[in-house]
């Protein structure tokens, strides 16, 4: 199947078309066993509109928990500078997301989910660099550059890592390669988002950490409940049981999660439409001490940015786990197995309800439901979690504002291993298009990351003369 298209990225504000094919390509279900012999259909966008298809190199990004055309309409960088390098771009679909469904419908029943894995994500991946470099175990061709965005970040590093002969580098933009168990503290996470907020202002911080307590005991009150439903344009009210009032928490906890993680300086829609400077935007509702309704009304405010800055939004679902614009479901299955990242607060040190992370019990909910247990180690050994001196040309890039910052690497390793830290940025900004707002910390780690593609590139021609 093949698909001509456009994909537009805005470029200083500017949509740029870059002309573009959707692909499909056949992998098989399971790698690494020799008893599943189907395979099934993983999609790919490609365009070679400034390939050099002499010795151009290929820039593949290894696509994560999404649709593909999400991350390669945001993943600016690239295409901005495939003119530069005469690069071939490819945007690669992770199973079990998107379109790239081994089972249609069904993929995601437990039945079938078994075979969503990142070792697996990346086999695909390798079959797919193998074919475009022309199949047959041929002498590579092409150089090939990884990049991708937080698991995408660490798709691309492990990429490297597994694959050092497919693969000649990699750029890993906001990868938080260290936030598994027993690496960083549990709470880093949500320390860093309240210290997003608390730069806006104390004040708004404040307002937050006082709104649970405020909350619970609002709706306790059916009056009251269904004035909050009015008032925040709930979907359905909410009843005065745990397991509502626990849902309707967890929905508010994870929006300050999203809003500090996309805290961008410009306009965006990556995972949701939200204005310029998210963070500092909704806290101008929190900015003066507020109690009781009137705290719940700057709440809704608040939500009311979150949820239809667009003004298309309709009623707010608080009991919707997806994940905004990324239909990412597939998600909580890996992180019940292999992607298990540790995360609690205190109350103290961040803004938050107390949360203690307790493992068996988040244990006994992943297998209640998707009939597993979840290896916490299992990440750890296969991939080497910060423990990678043996590995080598790997760029790691962390922006201080992005809550994911606490679980990446943050100080280089080797001449080949290095970090580029931004003080002042959020999640993966340095690979999303340019924008006039861009801080300066974004720009240098854009030519950064262009002199260690360069570097690549020219090792590899060196070695392949």
């Amino acid at each position: 199947m093949r698909r001509a298209t456009y994909i537009l990225v805005f470029f200083l504000g500017t949509a740029a078309a870059y002309h573009n094919e959707t692909k499909e390509f056949v992998v098989p279900l399971d790698h690494f066993g020799f008893q599943r012999n189907e395979t099934f259909k993983i999609r790919y966008i490609e365009s070679d509109e400034y390939w050099n298809r002499g010795n151009g190199p290929i820039f593949f990004y290894t696509g994560n928990e999404g649709q593909i055309e999400s991350f390669a309409k945001h993943t600016g960088f690239m295409w901005e500078i495939a003119r530069e390098f005469e690069a071939k771009i490819i945007f690669a679909e992770h199973r079990y997301y998107g379109k790239s469904m081994p089972f249609g419908d069904k993929s995601l029943d437990n039945e079938h989910i078994g075979y969503l894995t990142s070792a697996q994500a990346l086999a695909d991946y390798a079959q797919l660099v193998n074919f475009l470099q022309g199949g047959k175990n041929l002498k590579p061709k092409y150089p090939v550059i990884a990049f991708g965005g937080s698991y995408g970040g660490m798709l691309a590093a492990y990429f490297r890592m597994k694959y050092p002969h497919l693969v000649q580098g990699a750029i890993a933009a906001s990868a938080p390669v260290h936030m598994f168990s027993g690496m960083v503290p549990c709470e880093v996470f949500h320390r860093i988002v309240t210290s997003s907020f608390n730069v806006a202002s104390k004040v708004c911080r404040d307002n937050i950490r006082q709104s649970w307590s405020v909350l619970r005991t609002f709706v306790a009150n059916k009056t009251n409940a269904d004035w909050l439903k009015k008032e925040w344009n709930l979907c359905v009210a909410v009843n005065d049981t745990k397991e509502d009032v626990q849902d309707l928490i967890d929905y508010l906890q994870g929006m300050y999660d999203t809003l500090a993680m996309v805290n961008y300086p410009f306009a965006s829609d990556f995972l949701l439409p939200l204005p310029a400077n998210p963070v500092r935007s909704v806290c101008q509702y929190l900015s003066e001490k507020l109690t009781g309704q009137k705290l719940l009304e700057g709440i809704g405010k608040v939500l009311q940015v979150y949820t239809n800055y667009n003004g298309k939004g309709e009623c707010v679902n608080y009991k919707s786990t997806d994940y905004g614009n990324l239909n990412a479901t597939g998600w909580d299955y890996q992180a019940c197995t292999e992607m298990v990242m540790p995360m609690c607060t205190n109350g103290v040190d961040d803004m938050f309800e107390p949360m203690p992370w307790n493992f068996t019990e988040f244990s006994e909910e992943c297998h209640k439901k998707y009939k597993v247990y979840p290896r916490p180690e299992a990440a750890w050994l296969q991939y080497g979690g910060d423990r990678l001196q043996a590995a080598s040309n790997i760029i790691f890039s962390n922006g201080l504002l992005d809550p994911w910052a606490g679980g990446g690497l943050l100080s280089s390793i080797s001449d080949s291993i290095k970090a580029v830290v931004m003080i002042d940025t959020a999640h993966h900004l340095d690979l999303m298009p340019q924008n006039s707002d861009d801080p300066e910390s974004v720009k240098m780690a854009r030519q950064e990351h262009k002199r260690n593609i360069e570097q690549w590139i020219r090792n590899f021609r060196l070695n392949n003369a």
